[in-house]
């Protein structure tokens, strides 16, 4: 479980402008940010035509945490902050801690494995007691401190912040610089920030994918004195409004082996289908390099001139997303087309076999650098 700092959730619930919230919007863009390259590592060590539902399952957790970022911008915007993705430091060096949270957790670049499941994705994924199915948060003038545990307890904190500050007209919220794309994110999840409900709409939506839903249901009960009260019962559901399952329990079917469904006659209330199986073909995976570096691969050579090829890409990418952000949100469907020029640059480096120092063969793999083009390096130094 990936857990936040106490002074992160108390610099918010200190906050007395919007200004005070922007550092922590930033933050959560890179949070978010900072798992793709992981998700997409395993992605692209997925033989072609294998493990065909297991890649549907990361590509789709891929695609939840472009989207996660681009909220958190779209809010940030919204408040009069201003996004920052295009620097070197915006990516984390692999292996590493991430961004925001403690640092009990190291992760790395690592094609994917039942290991890298369980030990790094379903603990970025994870709630405080997944299997127990996690109650519905506590309001922050409620509960002690220490309790926000998850990504998903920072942004309820946000969330309260934000509110707090607009009922006291020390935060505005402006169509500023709203990036929606029909395309790649359907209004139902990427919509523009007008106002509070907008932006507690789409900061809710971040927490539900992550992290699943929680419903509340008031019943009449009858008391021996004859005066009826109402009793409130929370129901936790591991699926998001999109009736997906938040990101824990997608990893999880693949350990599980099938896919979650409803079921009324488990006292949990769902069940991983074995009728429905998600298996994962350890077989079909090939056996990049972890942790891949450009100067890992000889200058000059084949595997050195498609990883820094795929570090430029990967750098317009995220320099296609600062000009979204800053202000151009056409340019999104741009930007998002890079996505499949990085993975036929993957596909292209997975192919191809090199020695390690233990005589192992592997496969070159993308090590996610920010690496500007000679082009992009002359156009900035006129900056």
């Amino acid at each position: 479980m990936l857990k936040i700092p106490v002074r992160i959730i108390e610099e918010i619930h200190n906050a007395r402008q919007a200004a005070d919230l922007y550092r922590h919007l930033q933050a959560a863009i890179e949070l978010e940010h900072s798992t793709i390259p992981l998700y997409l590592t395993a992605l692209y060590s997925i033989q072609p035509n294998s493990n065909q539902e297991v890649a549907k399952i990361l590509f789709s957790v891929v695609r939840e945490e472009m989207l996660h970022m681009v909220i958190a911008a779209n809010v940030l915007n919204a408040i009069g902050g201003t996004p920052q993705v295009n620097k070197p430091d915006f990516i984390p060096t692999y292996p590493g801690h991430l961004p925001l949270v403690q640092p009990d957790l190291i992760v790395g670049l690592a094609p994917l494995s039942i290991d890298q499941i369980t030990k790094t994705f379903m603990q970025i994924e994870t709630s405080i007691d997944p299997e127990d199915y996690p109650a519905k948060p506590v309001p922050f003038a409620l509960r002690a401190t220490e309790e926000y545990q998850t990504i998903g307890d920072f942004y309820q904190a946000i969330i309260e912040k934000i509110t707090d500050l607009h009922h006291q007209g020390a935060l505005s919220i402006q169509r500023r610089n709203q990036v929606v794309d029909e395309k790649w994110f359907p209004r139902t999840e990427l919509f523009e920030i007008t106002d509070l409900d907008t932006a507690t709409s789409a900061l809710n939506l971040i927490i539900v994918q992550g992290e699943g839903t929680t419903t509340v249901q008031k019943t009449r009960v009858c008391s021996l004195n004859g005066k009826d009260r109402s009793q409130a019962t929370q129901t936790f559901s591991p699926f998001d409004p999109q009736n997906q399952p938040a990101h824990y329990y997608r990893f999880a079917q693949i350990i599980k082996g099938g896919r979650l469904v409803p079921d009324p006659e488990n006292p949990g209330g769902f069940v991983y289908d074995l009728n429905q199986p998600i298996n994962l073909d350890s077989e079909k995976i090939y056996p990049l390099v972890e942790n891949s570096k450009a100067e890992m691969y000889p200058e000059g050579s084949r595997a050195r001139r498609l990883v820094d090829q795929f570090n430029y890409s990967y750098t317009s990418l995220l320099n296609g997303l600062q000009k979204t952000f800053d202000g151009y949100p056409d340019y999104l469907n741009t930007t998002i087309g890079v996505m499949f020029e990085l993975k036929l640059q993957a596909e292209e480096m997975a192919e191809l076999k090199i020695k390690t120092g233990t005589d192992a063969e592997k496969r070159v793999a993308p090590s996610f650098e920010y690496q500007l083009s000679r082009a992009e390096k002359a156009i900035s130094s006129l900056i």
